[in-house]
This record gives structure tokens, sequence and C-alpha cells, in this order.
């Protein structure tokens, strides 16, 4: 009787201990029982997971809630790097970018977009109501329009005052801790299906025509509902040339934690180009687990996370 009494209470313990959730760090956090949640980048995503929360709280669908997170941002004229209020390119028009995937692998993007504030909702669109992946410049715009988007002005006066005060001084703008892009979001619904989004108004100051990571599927997002997914920020081209959240993905697919599938895709941009002290990228990762987790290039990358009512924001670690 006595063994038996041993042998149970062991099996409870075991039982018991598993289900606990599992704390690896500061920044990392991972139980199948904190669903729904949802992550974004910089302080900003804050009022985003807010929004987002609403619908997944109320049994959404995680499509629905990254769409409705980032449209906050987007619509923030404090937000300098999104939307409206979002800095121009070096003529001074403010030109978008936007891309979101849900569950089951459809995409839509937009890119070289302007006069419409939410370019989220018309990725969305794209995805729904074309058999294409991406819209850019003009074409996106009519195809927006078609669709019952309004042409709006996204140059505010202070936006507006930051460009003309660049133009005297003509220094190029570096994507540091200061100057930053995007807003990438990842939320899973009380399914358990992922979702992401993406979307900025690039990178101040750019060349006309210019497009970076964020409207690209495998760049600046990428997920896949049997693993997790993946969102960056920062450099466009930095990411644009290692598929960056497309490798992070693969790398959770194969076993690696969302942070440590962050550092590598992170040092391999450490190691393949040269002017990597120049310039910021940070990714966020979330997996089918719940585990979360980021790593950037440099100091100064912060992140949100929301779950269980909780919305706060985290410092990632950093390769430099």
């Amino acid at each position: 009787m006595e063994r038996r009494k041993f042998l149970s209470n062991t099996l409870l313990t075991s039982l018991g201990l598993s289900l606990l959730p599992s704390i690896n760090n500061s920044d990392s956090f991972a139980s199948t029982s904190r669903k729904p949640i949802v992550m974004s980048t910089w302080n900003h995503g804050l009022a985003a997971n807010d929004a987002a929360w609403v619908v997944l709280s109320a049994g959404g669908r995680a499509l629905d809630a990254v769409e409705q997170g980032v449209r906050v941002s987007e619509a923030d004229p404090k937000v300098s790097s999104v939307g409206y209020g979002g800095a121009p390119d070096r003529d001074g028009n403010v030109t978008l970018d936007a891309c979101i995937m849900d569950e089951e692998g459809n995409c839509g993007s937009v890119a070289f977009l302007e006069k419409i504030m939410h370019p989220i909702s018309v990725a969305r669109k794209v995805m729904e109501k074309t058999p294409y992946v991406m819209l850019t410049g003009d074409g996106a715009l009519q195809f927006a329009l078609a669709n019952g988007f309004k042409e709006e002005n996204l140059l505010t006066e202070e936006a507006k005052k930051a460009w003309l005060d660049w133009k005297k001084k003509q220094t190029e703008l570096k994507i540091d801790k200061d100057h930053h892009d995007t807003i990438g979001m990842l939320a899973i619904d009380i399914k358990g299906n992922i979702s992401g989004a993406c979307t900025t108004s690039g990178l101040a100051y750019k060349m006309r025509g210019r497009v970076g990571d964020s409207p690209i599927i495998g760049a600046g997002l990428f997920l896949d509902n049997e693993v997790g997914g993946a969102c960056a920020t920062g450099k466009g081209e930095a990411v644009i040339k290692i598929a960056g959240s497309a490798m992070i993905v693969e790398l959770m697919r194969n076993g690696k934690t969302p942070k440590e599938a962050c550092k590598i895709a992170i040092e391999r941009i450490a190691k393949k180009q040269k002017d990597c002290k120049d310039f910021q990228v940070g990714f966020l990762a979330l997996n089918k687990s719940g585990e979360y987790g980021s790593y950037s290039l440099q100091k100064g990358f912060d992140y949100a996370v929301c779950f269980d009512k909780i919305n706060k924001i985290y410092k990632s670690e950093s390769f430099a």
C-alpha cells in the first residue's frame, strides 16, 4: 500500500509540474495555456495590442485581431513610422507598405501605396478578393478606391516640418534605436490559430519608390500554422537579404525556441553584412505552444506582449 501511495504521489507531482508555465528568461515565456496571446513591435505596440485583445478576448479570429491592432498605429499621427503621420520620402510624399497572413497560408500585401490611411486593410482585400499576393503603386491605389477606401492627406504638419528641417541638412537617417520603422504583430486566438500583420511608412526620407521588407511575405512577416510566426522591424534591406522571418519559422520547425531562432537570424546578418554596426534590425517570434521571444542587432529594441489581460513592454536582448 505504501509503495502504491508513493507511486501515485510521484505521478501526480510529475503531472502537476508538466502543467506549470515554463519561464526561460525575462523576454521568453512558454505555456500552452497562454492562448489567446498577441505581441507586437515597439512601445506603440501597447495600444495596438489593446485593440487586438478586444477581438481575441471575445473569441475572435487572430486575423481580425492583427488587422484591428495595427490599424491603431496606422491612424495615430504620433507614430512617425506608420500610416498617418508617417515620415515622407525625400520628395515629401507619404508612401505606405503592408502585408497580412492568415492561419491557412493566405496572404496579401500592398507596396508604395499613397493617400490611404489603412494599407493593412487594403492588403487584406488583396488577399481575399484577388488571386494575387501583392499590388503596388497606382495599381494598389486604384484597387483601394474601387473597394471603398477614401483618399486622404497623410502628411501631418509635424511630419512636414520635420521633413523640411531634414531637407536643409540632407543627412542620411540611420535606423537605430531612435529612428525605427514598422509595426509587426503576431497573434494566436483561442482556437490556437496564428495570424500576422506588418505595416509601415518605411524609411524616412527614402528615395521615391523604395520598398523595404514590410510588405514582403517571408521577409517582414511569415507564419506557418503548424509551427508559429515571425516578424521584423528595422532596416528592410538587411532583412530581405536573409529572408529573415521565413528563416526564423524554419528554425522553429527544426526545434529552436523563438528566441534562439531570432538570435540565429540576427547573427546571420552580423556575419554577412559588413555595415551591420550602422543600422538596427529586430525580430519577434511566436510558436504554437505560446512561447515567444525576440532578438535585435543593436540595443534599444522594445516589444509588447499581451495575454490574460496583461499588456507589457519587454526589452529585447541584442547582438551588440
